[in-house]
């Protein structure tokens, strides 16, 4: 059977009936020619509030660059964040695990509303990037997330630092092992630039268990914010949403219980963020698949430590990039039997293809064994 990729867009736009739709379009700069081709949304999180997504923007006009290239017509839209890191220790943190379900909401509302063939969702903080695996989730049309990277680290008197670094530095200034001017120092030095937190905090660690899952290109996320790789990639990510169109390939086709396992392996193995349980059970919710708190106990207890990742360990995300980043784990969880290796990603090719085609990095500390399983 040959998959219509307007299937969409074309209730949308085509006919006599639709051309007071068409109007509207056009009154935007749009052409009939934009209007005859897949409608593809490009959903970010663009806020002036915190340097985990402020290249959205930017990534968001490279990816669209990558759809018109691939014979597709983009359209750009944003919602909200809540970053946990400016919020906490506030009131405001009680907004946070709320906004995951207002990001869901809204880009799952834009799609549905104009009928949009496929998307791709830029995705930063930690709530945007289960928010909105979960709106395409729900939406079940083609479509990919792209993490925008995380941030470099920063510098302070030959030292490098993460925003880890500026609340220890709080705790040394109350207990009077730190002046106030080296507090200020820190402060205004960890963090250099956009990118979310660089240890393996929430951002990250959504970021690889979605590499792991197979909803975003491997080695795409891993790539930071300011890497000179990013807009490459995020023009590659619009090809590869114009390819999941014309071949009908949605998320119900690559989010599976074994990739979900995966996804949770991958988290294991880099000493992720227990906030994972809370997002992959609400994905997997939104998936009607089965995952419960002892699938992440059982897989746990087997599971080595790999990457030696800040906050635990001794380096960045970036550093981990350097060293061969996901697709590396992937292949280190497949030689030890801990992978399932024949689920399907965006790519086209398989985990166990990632995991294979993986880069062994002579001298890099970053991906070693750390902590041996608990069980068998």
């Amino acid at each position: 059977m040959v998959y219509d990729p307007r299937s969409r867009s074309r209730i949308l736009l085509d006919g006599p009936d639709r051309a007071p739709a068409r109007s509207y379009f056009k009154a935007i700069g749009f052409t009939d020619e934009d209007l005859r081709r897949p409608v593809i949304g490009v959903a970010h999180c663009w806020i002036e509030i915190t340097p985990c997504n402020y290249n959205h923007r930017d990534l968001a006009l490279k990816v669209k660059e990558g759809i018109r290239a691939a014979g597709g017509t983009p359209i750009e839209f944003n919602t909200i964040t809540v970053t946990d890191g400016i919020a906490m220790g506030t009131e405001g943190m009680k907004a946070s695990l709320i906004s995951r379900e207002v990001i869901a909401d809204s880009i799952e509302l834009v799609a549905r509303g104009h009928l949009f063939d496929g998307l791709v969702a830029i995705t930063g903080c930690d709530k945007t990037i289960p928010g909105g695996a979960m709106a395409l989730a729900r939406l079940n049309i083609p479509g990919l997330l792209l993490y925008s990277g995380s941030i470099l680290p920063g510098e302070y008197q030959g030292r490098p630092l993460t925003v880890q670094d500026v609340f220890e530095a709080v705790g040394a200034y109350n207990a009077g092992r730190l002046s106030e001017q080296d507090l200020h120092g820190i402060e205004s030095h960890a963090c250099p630039g956009a990118g979310a937190c660089g240890g393996q905090f929430t951002a990250n660690t959504m970021s690889t268990a979605f590499e792991m899952l197979g909803i975003s290109p491997m080695g795409f996320n891993g790539v930071p914010a300011v890497d000179p790789e990013k807009p490459g990639i995020a023009h590659e990510c619009g090809r590869i949403v114009m390819d999941l169109v014309q071949r009908g390939i949605t998320f119900r086709n690559l989010i599976t219980r074994k990739s979900l396992l995966n996804a949770i392996a991958g988290v294991m193995a880099t000493g992720g963020s227990t906030n994972a349980v809370l997002h992959l059970l609400a994905l997997a919710r939104e998936m009607s698949l089965p995952l419960k708190l002892e699938d992440f106990d059982r897989i746990s207890k087997k599971t080595p430590v790999w990457a030696d990742l800040k906050p635990s360990g001794r380096y960045t995300a970036p550093d981990m990039h350097r060293a061969g980043g996901m697709a590396l784990i992937a292949r280190r969880l497949m030689d030890s039997g801990l992978l399932h290796p024949d689920e399907k990603t965006v790519t086209g090719r398989t985990i166990g293809d990632e995991a294979r085609a993986a880069k062994e990095t002579p001298g890099q500390a970053v991906i070693r064994p750390l902590r041996e399983p608990t069980a068998a």
